[in-house]
């Protein structure tokens, strides 16, 4: 569903069913990467380890964590700001279209904080 509205936004998107796909795409994929998109709870990873992961292959790239709730456990919301992540207490099947591209173009726009 996420994938359908970002593009008829006009987004080119890579979508995976869990971690290890993604890791594989990303490596195989020459092209930029500018937004991971992920649920908090995937299988096979969560999507805060997914991101690390992917970090480390391309340190450009921006995070929206989506999640149903919040949660104690893993980085806090300041610690995911300062390294250009951010995270929504909101379940994907729960966005808008609206609501989505809100939360998309907020991350594409926020700057990272400065270590």
């Amino acid at each position: 569903m996420a994938r359908e509205m970002l593009e008829g936004e006009g987004y080119g998107i890579l979508e995976t069913l869990n971690a290890e796909q993604a890791v594989r795409v990303a490596t195989g994929y020459a092209g930029r990467f500018i937004l991971l998109l992920t649920d908090v709870v995937m299988p096979g990873a969560s999507g805060q380890d997914l991101a690390q992961q992917l970090g480390l292959q391309r340190p450009a790239m921006k995070v929206r964590i989506c999640r149903p709730f919040p949660s104690s456990r893993g980085s806090s919301s300041s610690q995911m700001l300062s390294r250009g992540w951010s995270s929504v207490h909101q379940s994907f099947s729960s966005f808008t279209t609206e609501r989505l591209m809100e939360k998309v173009r907020e991350v594409l726009t926020t700057k990272p904080a400065s270590p």
